[in-house]
């Protein structure tokens, strides 16, 4: 016994009525009836027109083991009564399946080039004006060779049906135009964009003997790919089927795919050019019109030749070139091009031949992007835009703006010194820098943003909209601010630097660990301490005189107080900002704090020791006697520096962040491998102040002073840490340098320093951006101190270094950077990278605002002292005559 039938109801009112799974029944069928209409099987056997469908849809089945009664119980169902047609698609489908046939319509990988791609069952629709051997055919063909397939009796249903389908092979019944045109079923369907890559085949009459065989450019004509002589065998209709599956279908398949392809290259940031092998241009992407100034119509079809030439390039330059790419090379180098505005523009092209049909080059592919030394180059994004409307081709000197090649798209406001002599170029260099910079305000979302940008695109000429696409792609990225580093073949000692201070760590080896001691040293120094300010000794009190000068030299107090400068240092500078006043705390607190905290730090330690936070604090103070930086700040906000410098490196172990993730310590498991170093020292300062309410500095004040100060002090600290250098820099740039300088050039502008200070005053966010500067900058102010004291403090990192990479290679560990071994490191090279990589932008910036010509001037003399001791090879700290004197 089978089960019962289930029965369904149409929003049409048609019956639905299908046997179970589990049916004995020889076969499974559907049955749809309506009235005295019936639909049984396969196809509808019925006089009543209207209740016709006009598409039937089938999923594959898998055909008994012999088609031919079944073929027959379809011609007998389908031929016994006049059939009637639709002119519509009605919405009835019947289906039929069994579990078997899945295996033949599974997925396939096709393999185009480097892709691999998946290509899913075939869909074939079958257009007849009736049912009858042939289209059985066709059916149980599909059947057999695991196809999908529908059939449509009209040609209104048919291309309906492909417009939902798109079936990859479409057969049309072309046999008898009485029922209908199927050359114009043809044109209708190749007249849709899906049908570029549909194959149609024509089915047509068998002539007999004695015609001649009709010509298929006809057919051709109208669209059609193939022609089928009539042959109602399955084998045969199979054997077609399988045929253009093999062939058209597969090779429509990987085109299609050449979308994705095409998509990536409309996308691309390089320019990308496309010829054919007598260099007539087939293609060039968005990126190629952007540079050169051409639309896309005006360059297909183009030799190259036609184009106009700069005449910057060396005369047997285009020759060489062609020379190489005929005999298949690729060839790379650096090229003038002529925009269509006339002006040269110097690219960096790379040129690849493709071989193609024959075993012959058929197309050139050319990669193209700006090459960063040419001057004209650094104003093209701003002169591609207000060219049309200023005509103004002025350039500033090349020399006065040096490019690095190994640092891309990071902020280029560089200097090595802001002498006198270079102030009239130092602003021009500063604006080509910051017209780099995607234009952002602070104190807005970014969305917020983004919509100013879409909105004004609305009523903005065609140049102009384009250029805020390409600002909207760079906003929507998630990496806002980080430079793209060169390779290490480029120069291992930058990578290494860079990768060893901007990453937080590179993997964890288990069985690895390295612990703090878990102690907090609280005992007091056996120095002695001064009871106030004026107890200190007279050798100190005399060095302490100087402190507000930039060439204090704080080797010497660290020599005279027995390596504990800070207490000393602090005391100082405190009382010079009122620090003690502000906290409402006893001097004596604030002098156990100092001790506390200075007997903190690792003497042990070559460099992150308490003289390099005492050299940090000494940096704070007086970049917060600069007018500019005072004006901008509250007491607040100077007391929060101070006390961030004088923490900012406390219980430091001498190892970085990189270090202590791979080693697994507990403090990158604690803060979770972010910031580690720069957590801990906030963390275990406030620890150390709130132990004891002798040197508690806080208790005084009143609970929203001391979270406002608080939260000051942890961004401080937190902004030292390398690995958002970039980001902290350039927001700098664009929040404070750029519309500082708007304000000074604007003929409306009196230059008022002390209206511009009140500006950035009123937004707290300049504020927090100018103390995260500040902070950064005196944490790594080293070459910007005078050449004796550059010369130690390199030394000393340099030793820390060395002392990490020994330790790495004893516990087995990753080595961070690898270039800093002690047997084989360079120091000139590794100061010349970092001052590259992270000096001279930041403190040209810094510079800006602040006005520091000392600084500049020193950062000028020390790195022509790196490069000429790294262009003699010579790896120690001084020139040998130095060392013999």
């Amino acid at each position: 016994m089978g089960c019962a039938p289930s029965i369904h109801v149409s929003h049409s009112g048609v019956i639905y009525c299908r046997d179970s799974e589990e049916s004995n029944s020889p076969h499974q069928t559907t049955t749809i009836s309506q009235g005295t209409t019936t639909l049984h099987g396969l196809f509808v056997k019925t006089d009543a027109a209207d209740s016709i469908p006009s598409v039937l849809a089938y999923q594959s089945r898998q055909p008994p083991p012999s088609a031919g009664p079944r073929r027959k119980e379809r011609r007998e169902s389908g031929g016994a009564s006049a059939r009637s047609r639709t002119p519509h698609c009605c919405s009835v489908e019947a289906e039929t399946q069994t579990s078997s046939s899945s295996a033949k319509a599974s997925t396939r990988e096709v393999q185009v080039g480097p892709m691999r791609l998946t290509q899913y069952p075939i869909q074939v629709l079958l257009v007849f004006a009736k049912e009858d051997n042939q289209s059985n055919g066709f059916w149980w063909a599909c059947d057999r060779a695991g196809y999908k397939c529908n059939v449509a009796w009209t040609p209104e249903s048919a291309l309906e049906c492909f417009l939902d389908k798109h079936q990859e092979i479409i057969v049309i019944d072309h046999r008898n135009s009485k029922y209908f045109d199927a050359d114009n079923i043809c044109r209708s369907i190749r007249a849709t964009e899906p049908s570029e890559h549909t194959v149609i085949l024509a089915v047509v009459p068998r002539t007999s003997a004695d015609q001649e065989e009709t010509s298929i450019l006809p057919l051709l004509d109208a669209g059609f790919d193939r022609q089928f002589t009539e042959n109602s065998s399955v084998t045969a209709c199979y054997n077609e089927l399988v045929q253009i599956e093999h062939g058209e279908v597969r090779s429509q398949f990987k085109l299609r795919a050449c979308n994705a392809v095409f998509t990536a290259l409309d996308h691309c940031q390089e320019a990308v050019e496309i010829t054919n092998e007598d260099h007539v241009i087939q293609y060039v992407n968005p990126a190629f019109e952007q540079m050169m100034g051409y639309c896309k119509g005006e360059l297909i079809g183009k030799e190259l030749t036609e184009l106009p030439k700069s005449d910057k390039n060396s005369a047997d330059l285009l020759d060489n070139i062609n020379t190489f790419i005929k005999k298949g090379k690729e060839w790379q180098g650096v090229y003038y091009a002529r925009r269509k505005s006339g002006d040269n523009i110097q690219q960096h092209v790379k040129i690849t031949p493709v071989v193609g049909q024959g075993g012959k080059i058929r197309h050139f592919v050319s990669l193209k992007r700006l090459h960063c030394t040419n001057e004209n180059n650094k104003q093209f994004y701003k002169s591609h835009r207000e060219d049309k409307y200023t005509g103004d081709n002025s350039q500033s000197e090349s020399s006065s703006y040096k490019c690095t090649n190994r640092r891309k798209d990071s902020v280029d406001v560089k200097s090595i010194a802001s002498q006198s002599s270079d102030a009239p170029s130092l602003q021009t260099r500063r604006y080509s820098s910051m017209a780099r910079i995607h234009s952002m305000t602070i104190e807005a979302p970014i969305t917020k943003v983004i919509n100013i940008i879409n909105a004004a695109q609305e009523n903005s000429p065609i140049t102009v909209a384009e250029a805020l696409d390409r600002v909207l792609e760079i906003l929507r990225t998630t990496e806002l601010y980080s430079p793209q580093l060169g390779t290490k073949d480029e120069d291992p000692h930058t990578s290494d630097l860079v990768g060893g201070l901007m990453n937080d760590g590179l993997r964890r080896l288990s069985g690895n660990e390295y612990v703090f001691s878990k102690n907090m040293n609280l005992s007091h120094s056996h120095l002695p301490v001064p009871n106030t300010i004026s107890d200190v000794p007279p050798c100190i009190a005399q060095l302490l005189e100087n402190e507000e000068s930039w060439d204090f030299n704080i080797f010497e107090l660290e020599a005279v107080t027995n390596k504990r400068p800070l207490v000393y240092l602090g005391l100082k500078v405190f009382a010079r900002f009122g620090v003690s006043e502000f906290l409402n705390c006893a001097e004596a607190t604030l002098r156990a704090w100092l001790q506390v905290i200075e007997a903190n730090y690792h003497s042990s330690n070559s460099y992150h020791n308490s003289t390099h936070a005492a050299d940090v604090l000494h940096a704070t103070a007086f970049f917060l006697g600069k007018e500019r930086v005072k004006g901008s700040l509250d007491h607040l906000d100077e007391v929060a520096a101070l006390i961030a410098a004088t923490i900012h490196d406390v219980d430091h172990p001498g190892r970085t962040n990189s270090f202590l993730c791979n080693a697994g310590s507990e403090l990158a498991v604690l803060y979770n491998d972010t910031a580690v170093l720069e957590s801990h020292h906030t963390a275990l300062a406030f620890q150390l102040t709130t132990k004891d309410s002798k040197y508690n500095i806080f208790k005084n004040i009143d609970r929203n002073r001391y979270r406002t100060l608080r939260q000051a002090i942890i961004d401080m600290v937190l902004a030292t840490e390398m690995t958002k250098h970039f980001e902290h820099v350039n927001k700098f740039v664009n929040s404070i340098n750029k519309p500082m300088t708007s304000e000074e050039t604007s003929p409306h502008s009196e230059g008022s320093n002390t209206e511009c200070t009140a500006n950035i005053k009123n937004f707290p966010d300049n504020q927090t951006l100018i103390k995260r500067m500040m902070i950064k900058c005196a944490d790594v102010a080293n070459p910007c101190r005078p050449l004796e004291l550059c010369i130690e403090w390199a030394g000393r990192i340099s030793e820390e270094y060395f002392a990490q990479t020994d330790e790495e290679k004893r516990q087995g560990l990753p080595v961070v950077m690898p270039v800093f071994d002690r047997n084989t490191c360079s120091i000139p090279k590794s100061q010349i990278s970092f001052i590259d990589y992270f000096i001279t932008d930041m403190f040209d910036a810094w510079d800006a605002f602040a006005h520091l010509p000392v600084l500049m001037q020193h950062l000028a003399n020390n790195y022509k002292h790196w490069k000429t001791l790294d262009d003699l090879k010579c790896k120690s700290l001084r020139l040998p005559s130095e060392n013999n004197n």
